[in-house]
């Protein structure tokens, strides 16, 4: 189902002009553009908004200027309207090797600025620190995974050292976020019939990876994203580089363009109707086919 969002903006802590910068200068939201935002279980909200609309929001956002110029914000209590319209294709943009506090917070800003989920696989030993970015992350609608305490090879663990790496990130999660489940993408992708044994959750692993941690040439790692990517995907990239998160929001933003839409990977097994059963892996998830389901290996 779409739906057509007029969203409403506020302004704080910073300049006016930021306001415009966001609305009408910026890739991030060219006029006219579709969107597609899914921020939570209950399923997809696609956001689709004319020059009409946009420029509604802009003079809102004047005539409700509170004073001294101000930052950019977004708020909810938006107007939807249903239309009719076919399924957009899905994606899911992951990160690995986080938090990092500085990059792995201006990705969030420039996620929630877009309504785009994502999933973090964090590793242990740099959560301390960072709770309150990882809650972030939580209240913003991202998915968190783990990818080990110390980010070590798990098919050349033993089992007690495999339950070290994999249960205290676990448990240091829980504690900050209480109680659930998160899913284990081990380090480089490597794993054997143990670790799908012993992991208790889905191996999520890639099927587009830039290698963003190479030369770190965000042209180059954006045109190795968006050239490739296809309905299904999951996308490998990294939180702990300014230049991955510049090719991050790059891909976000040409992905949008082209009329994708970001979920997170739990989002994507629930729209492909996938039981994400523990110890299966999973490194895409294309399009339903005849018996409505798709699967991993």
């Amino acid at each position: 189902m779409l739906h057509v969002k007029l969203a409403s903006y506020y302004t704080q802590e910073g300049a006016f002009v930021k306001l415009l910068e966001n609305i009408f200068f910026m890739e991030k939201f060219p006029l006219g553009r579709t969107y597609c935002s899914r921020r939570d279980k209950e399923g997809a909200e696609r956001v689709k908004t004319g020059k009409i609309l946009w420029l509604a929001a802009w003079l809102a956002a004047f005539l409700l200027w509170p004073g001294p110029p101000q930052e950019l914000a977004m708020t909810g209590g938006a107007t939807t309207v249903e239309l009719e319209e076919g399924e957009p294709p899905l994606v899911a943009l992951t990160f690995d090797d986080g938090p990092r506090n500085s990059t792995t917070g201006r990705l969030l800003d420039g996620l929630a600025l877009r309504e785009v989920p994502a999933t973090f696989f964090l590793v242990g030993n740099r959560i301390e620190g960072s709770e309150e970015l990882i809650r972030r992350m939580a209240a913003d609608g991202h998915q968190i995974g783990i990818h080990t305490f110390e980010h070590v090879v798990v098919s050349d663990l033993s089992r007690k050292d495999f339950d070290l790496q994999v249960g205290k990130t676990r448990a240091l999660l829980a504690e900050i976020l209480g109680d659930g489940e998160f899913w284990l993408r081990p380090p480089y992708g490597l794993f054997d019939s143990s670790v799908r044994k012993w992991a208790d959750c889905p191996i999520i692993l890639w099927s587009v990876d830039p290698e963003d941690w190479k030369d770190k040439d965000v042209d180059r790692i954006v045109a190795a994203v968006v050239e490739h990517v296809k309905d299904g995907d999951i996308i490998l990239m990294h939180d702990i580089f300014d230049t991955s998160v510049d090719a991050a929001l790059r891909v976000v933003d040409n992905l949008l363009s082209e009329g994708y839409c970001f979920v997170t990977v739990e989002q994507l097994m629930e729209e492909r109707q996938v039981e994400p059963a523990e110890g299966t892996v999973f490194r895409a998830l294309p399009p339903k086919g005849e018996d409505g389901k798709s699967s991993g290996s």
